[in-house]
């Protein structure tokens, strides 16, 4: 039965030496410890702080970077419109530049037309005239008897004229 029930000896070592080390646990192995938690937590609800700081500044940093791409966007659509319009500008201007100088070649071109024209006719003129002149010396270099060998030199001359043509 001894080995069920402990002497009184025993029982009051054993007691002695559980207080014993629960004395110096108490107080100089449990401060520790606990000091050791204490940091650890505090560590641990830091780490969190800062992990929550850090997820909301990464929140404002997306939220500008889509206020910035949007900005971007508008100002890449501003930019666009602004060279959509400068090019229809630019057409514009070649279109109408293009049209006075087709009016100013085709001024240029009628005139020089005209020129051409009355320059014709000058020269239409001129060889009538010497045709006459040249008509009217055989005639009267031939000594013509009468109308009718006059009208057949002048039919001839005249054949002759459309002839050299």
């Amino acid at each position: 039965m001894d080995l069920l029930i402990p002497s009184t000896g025993l029982l009051f070592w054993m007691s002695l030496t559980f207080f014993v080390v629960l004395f110096v646990l108490w107080k100089f192995g449990f401060p520790v410890i606990t000091n050791m938690v204490a940091e650890r937590k505090a560590f641990i609800d830091d780490s969190l702080r800062k992990a929550h700081e850090a997820n909301e500044r990464l929140a404002n940093i997306q939220k500008e970077g889509e206020s910035i791409l949007q900005e971007a966007r508008e100002r890449q659509a501003q930019i666009l419109k602004e060279a959509a319009e400068t090019r229809d500008a630019i057409i514009g201007k070649a279109q109408d530049k293009a049209r006075e100088e087709g009016a100013r070649l085709l001024d240029d071109a009628r005139v020089a037309i005209d020129q051409e024209k009355k320059a014709a006719i000058a020269d239409i003129r001129k060889q009538v005239a010497t045709l006459s002149v040249e008509i009217a010396e055989k005639i009267l270099r031939q000594n013509l008897q009468g109308n009718q060998a006059q009208m057949d030199l002048i039919n001839r001359m005249l054949d002759d004229a459309s002839l050299n043509k």
